[in-house]
């Protein structure tokens, strides 16, 4: 089965900030897609609105019904979809490039994303629903009326708090249904599900400066095979994953806020030269890191 990498409709109740595909809210989404799709570029929140559903979502069956919260995380490779004829949701599409620009790295992490990646549905309660219900419309106002004084960042405020309030209704159903028990199968799950946290969060904190996964292990007192091998059991990810993620992302916000020269930014991230930095973020994002600047920097 060919994998498709699934983009945002235009069209009707379709709404996007400044015309591209980063920023996109849309409404009454009544169809599914067919064969085997994963997002290369966004991540995506699923309102159910009306109606149910079910996918396979990184090899798990996901069912979805009214008033369900489903979070798609980019990369995630999802296939077999099926819909009731009365099927209904709203959607909220986001690039890791609007992230940056909604700054929602500095009030959450990837590590504390964690657990959503186990537990992508939420049941929302009826106060969850209510404060939706305010929200959406207001957003799909807002990014319509472009010709709005400041509209751009007035979207993005709003974006980056309605976000943060999704997160919070995923994060507390999460932690309800990943609580331990007592036995010890259980147990042992939650501890895993803990290390992987902790290695996320040494990734993060680190900026980009360890890209060993040695390093990393060293630090949570275990053998990189265990760390690996833990990983993939809860995440379906490599370490390397990870590391390269939060490496690529520290480069690009030296990139593209700061005027350090590329030696400089070499030297903060412990690369051997210049060179070596180059060919690195070359490699990983398809430019180099001076045709990053040209085009992204804000000065």
């Amino acid at each position: 089965m060919e994998m498709q990498n699934l983009k945002p409709r235009r069209g009707s109740d379709t709404y996007r900030l400044d015309d591209s595909d980063d920023l996109v809210v849309m409404e009454n989404i009544g169809s599914v897609p067919s064969g085997k799709v994963c997002l290369q570029e966004h991540g995506v929140f699923f309102i159910c609105t009306e109606g149910r559903a079910q996918l396979e979502y990184d090899g798990a069956v996901i069912q979805i019904q009214k008033n369900d919260l489903f979070l798609y995380m980019v990369h995630s490779v999802a296939c077999n979809f099926m819909a009731s004829s009365d099927f209904n949701c709203r959607q909220i599409w986001f690039s890791r490039g609007e992230l940056f620009n909604i700054n929602i790295f500095t009030r959450t992490s990837l590590a504390d994303m964690t657990l959503l990646k186990l537990c992508p549905v939420a049941h929302l309660s009826d106060d969850d629903v209510a404060l939706i219900n305010i929200y959406f419309p207001l957003l799909c106002r807002k990014m319509s009326n472009r010709s709005s004084v400041l509209q751009p960042d007035i979207v993005r405020s709003i974006v980056g708090t309605f976000i943060l309030e999704l997160l919070a209704m995923m994060r507390r159903s999460a932690y309800q249904e990943t609580e331990p028990g007592h036995q010890e199968e259980e147990l042992s799950g939650f501890h895993k599900r803990r290390m992987v946290d902790k290695f996320i969060r040494l990734v993060e904190q680190s900026d980009g400066r360890i890209r060993k996964v040695e390093d990393f292990a060293n630090q949570l007192n275990i053998t990189p095979k265990y760390l690996s091998t833990i990983l993939k059991e809860v995440m379906n990810r490599r370490p390397s994953t990870y590391i390269q993620h939060f490496t690529m992302e520290a480069i690009q916000r030296r990139l593209r806020f700061s005027d350090m020269t590329m030696q400089e930014i070499a030297n903060d991230l412990n690369f051997p030269n210049a060179s070596f930095f180059g060919k690195y973020f070359k490699e990983h994002s398809g430019m180099t890191p001076m045709e990053y600047r040209t085009k992204y920097h804000k000065g």
